[in-house]
């Protein structure tokens, strides 16, 4: 499978090249609907949560990067899919919400952008709508110095306590939400501290 291929290349790379440390792996849920929520600074943030987590994470990523020659087809081959933007994309939720009933990992990234400085960006709700809609376990990760790995950084992955939900269905209100989203937020930035 090409998945396992790339994220067999990408460790023996980051194992090799590169200098990384993954931290908080009793944390990682060993089976059931899992939504990673992690800060975003490099493109080669994907790569990592890909090869820290031992089991496949299904990623949603901007659909600019589903219209770049040849990239697209490895994107596409990684599980990924588009999800546009700055509105209600209801083929992107619904392609969410199937990978969660069926037990499987999402990968998203709710600043909703890479962080030009570094600085924790706001986390838009997505997240955790969807954690409430599936009963998914929320689990925050923080990533450190992945924009610096050609200039000597050293690569931190850190999977935060997960965030289990007491709700799912219809049943959940905007508090809750919001609430959800806070608590994600605020793990990433404890870890990233």
């Amino acid at each position: 499978m090409f998945y396992q291929f790339a994220k067999f290349v990408c460790y023996l790379f980051l194992r090799f090249i590169c200098r990384w440390e993954v931290r908080g792996r009793e944390n990682i849920p060993a089976e059931g609907p899992v939504v990673i929520v992690a800060n975003h600074v490099s493109y080669l943030d994907p790569v990592v949560v890909g090869v820290a987590f031992p089991r496949m994470v299904r990623f949603m990523a901007k659909e600019e990067l589903f219209h770049i020659p040849i990239f697209k087809y490895i994107i596409r081959g990684l599980q990924a899919f588009p999800v546009r933007r700055g509105e209600s994309d209801r083929a992107a939720l619904k392609t969410a919400l199937q990978i969660l009933h069926q037990g499987q990992v999402l990968g998203i990234f709710p600043e909703g952008t890479r962080s030009p400085d570094g600085r924790l960006l706001p986390f838009q709700a997505g997240a955790a709508v969807l954690a409430l809609k599936t009963g998914a376990v929320l689990l925050p990760v923080a990533i450190k110095d992945t924009e610096r790995v050609f200039r000597g950084g050293h690569i931190k992955i850190t999977f935060g306590r997960p965030l289990k939900i007491t709700t799912s269905g219809r049943n959940y209100t905007p508090q809750q939400v919001q609430d959800l989203t806070s608590a994600a937020y605020q793990e990433v930035k404890k870890m990233l501290a």
